[in-house]
């Protein structure tokens, strides 16, 4: 196991009607920015729980932060911020809105010429201060409500790029699995399948004897696997709600990546699916990581021999047999989901490749746990996915 520091300062309230300790959360002085999406909250009645939690504070609102957030509609937030001089942000929503708030909170207090230059210049441009964020989360899905990291797009250029920082780490967010309830199949299944693949760029890499880590992932694996239909099927079934919501949220927290190495490439490359192609994240992750796991079997063998033995019962067979048995069991569970996890599925041709294979051509990017992959391995990757 590698050296690492961890630390976690995220308050985490959860549990049936702990919307309601909103008011407990939030200092009282605070003039406040309510950050929301499409209206959502409107409809399933999050938006009056809180409004209600927050009776007498000085809020601010701010709708309609896109599922992958806009570069452009976040800038309107960071001037209304600066005139109305709001020093605290309240995330109401899924991963996306939370993603937006967290750029938001680094925006307003950026001292450089140009906000983008923290996506665009990430590695070398580092957030050190950012604006107060709370949370309530609306759907399971990033892991957001309880780490640094925010994906953000810029429509005008087709770029989506990431940046993280603890900074921008909530200082509490709200879990209550009952928001659930009143989700449409396709969040639910794109949740499922986030934080599945969230948990696989921590655990597919290589041992570096890391038992704890590696149980703690096939752990949040079984669990997505068992719950995850239980939610699909019944809606209302508060245990499974509770266990899928929690599962999320560990797969992404920081805990099962102390120690180990990180992959990441499949998010890196799925990214441009959606920049180019506006895909859900979760069903570029579906398509991408069945290919990643085919055409980086040597260097993944270990670990897939694991995954495959452990999470889905795969022992008997050579060890390309085996592998291949495992990527199956891998698109099966994504597709009885209801997350289909071909590029023609989504009507993306070989031109796309291209484009995306020249753009981490132009970058210099170098993906995967060793800095290995690049756009000729993308390339590769992607059109296994045809």
């Amino acid at each position: 196991m590698y050296n690492f520091e961890f630390k976690n300062p995220v308050k985490i309230i959860f549990g049936k009607g702990q919307i309601s300790k909103l008011s407990k959360a939030i200092p009282s002085d605070r003039k406040i920015m309510l950050t929301y999406g499409g209206g959502s909250i409107f409809k399933n009645g999050v938006y009056d729980q809180v409004k209600k939690a927050t009776e007498g504070l000085n809020i601010v609102e701010f709708g309609g932060i896109e599922p992958n957030p806009h570069y452009e509609t976040l800038m309107k937030a960071v001037e209304i911020i600066k005139a109305e001089k709001i020093d605290y942000l309240l995330s109401v929503g899924g991963g996306s809105v939370l993603d937006g708030t967290k750029f938001i909170a680094a925006a307003v207090l950026y001292e450089g010429d140009d906000p983008w230059d923290i996506l665009a210049k990430s590695g070398k441009v580092f957030v050190k201060k950012a604006l107060p964020i709370g949370a309530v989360l609306t759907l399971p899905a990033t892991g957001s409500e309880m780490n640094g990291n925010s994906v953000i797009t810029r429509a005008e250029t087709q770029e989506k790029l990431a940046f993280g920082s603890p900074a921008v780490m909530p200082n509490f967010s709200v879990l209550d699995p009952e928001v659930i309830f009143s989700l449409p199949d396709r969040q639910l299944a794109n949740g499922i399948v986030d934080a599945f693949v969230h948990v696989m760029e921590q655990y597919l890499t290589y041992p570096v004897n890391s038992p704890i880590q590696d149980r703690f992932a096939e752990g949040i694996l079984h669990t997505l696997i068992e719950e995850g239909p239980k939610v699909l099927a019944d809606r209302t079934d508060y245990d499974a709600a509770a266990n899928f919501m929690w599962s999320a949220t560990m797969a992404l927290n920081g805990l099962i990546g102390m120690g180990v190495p990180q992959d990441w490439a499949t998010h890196m490359i799925g990214h441009e699916l959606t920049a180019y192609h506006g895909i859900d994240h979760a069903q570029t992750l579906a398509i991408v990581l069945p290919g990643m796991m085919h055409v980086r079997r040597k260097e993944k063998q270990d670990k897939i021999l694991q995954y495959g033995e452990r999470i889905w019962g795969i022992k008997e067979g050579s060890v390309d047999e085996r592998i291949d048995q495992t990527i199956q069991s891998t698109i099966k569970f994504f597709e009885s989901v209801g997350i289909k996890t071909k590029l023609p599925d989504y009507s993306v041709s070989e031109e796309t490749i291209g484009k995306i294979t020249k753009r981490f051509e132009t970058r210099g990017s170098r993906l995967g746990e060793k800095q290995d992959i690049g756009p000729d391995l993308v390339k590769e990757i992607l059109e296994d996915r045809l």
